[in-house]
């Protein structure tokens, strides 16, 4: 198993770097690896607890169904893999922190077990490309909705 765990500072309050991690039926619009997004279940308030996901990984198309977790929201969204066919595990969580002038420090953590064995070096170096993606997609997605709202960060 292997862990991976990166930071980056977004332009917008955490509130909205929250409300766009977890619209996951948009992904596809703006996250690059991601091919697909089917929205499997979801709890009384509506929110997605279930979602599988067709994504580029690995030097291939993979698929996926994670479980979401909504006790920490909005400071945190976490998941767990339920269902993989490459990976046995895909487990992570956003982190929100709130920084002065409307910035998140945003913390993205992955944990990662594959089905199949690979070399160490081409799993770490996929796992640090996944999660850098991750945080520079989501940054650039935040961004960019942040921009054309203004009102969004009062």
């Amino acid at each position: 198993m292997e862990n991976a765990r990166e930071k980056m500072i977004i332009g917008a309050t955490p509130v909205q770097c929250y409300a766009i991690a977890s619209s996951f039926e948009d992904y596809p619009s703006w996250a690059q690896d991601i091919k697909k997004v089917q929205v499997i279940r979801r709890d009384d308030s509506g929110r997605p607890t279930e979602v599988t996901y067709r994504a580029g990984a690995f030097g291939r198309t993979t698929s996926y169904t994670l479980r979401y977790d909504y006790s920490l929201a909005p400071t945190s969204l976490s998941w767990i893999q339920i269902v993989g066919d490459i990976t046995s595990k895909l487990d992570g969580s956003y982190t929100f922190e709130s920084l002065d002038f409307d910035q998140t420090e945003v913390t993205y953590e992955l944990s990662v077990e594959l089905a199949v064995p690979i070399p160490g070096f081409v799993k770490r170096r996929a796992e640090g490309r996944i999660v850098h993606a991750a945080l520079r997609d989501l940054k650039d997605r935040v961004e960019s909705q942040a921009s054309i709202s203004p009102s969004a960060s009062k």
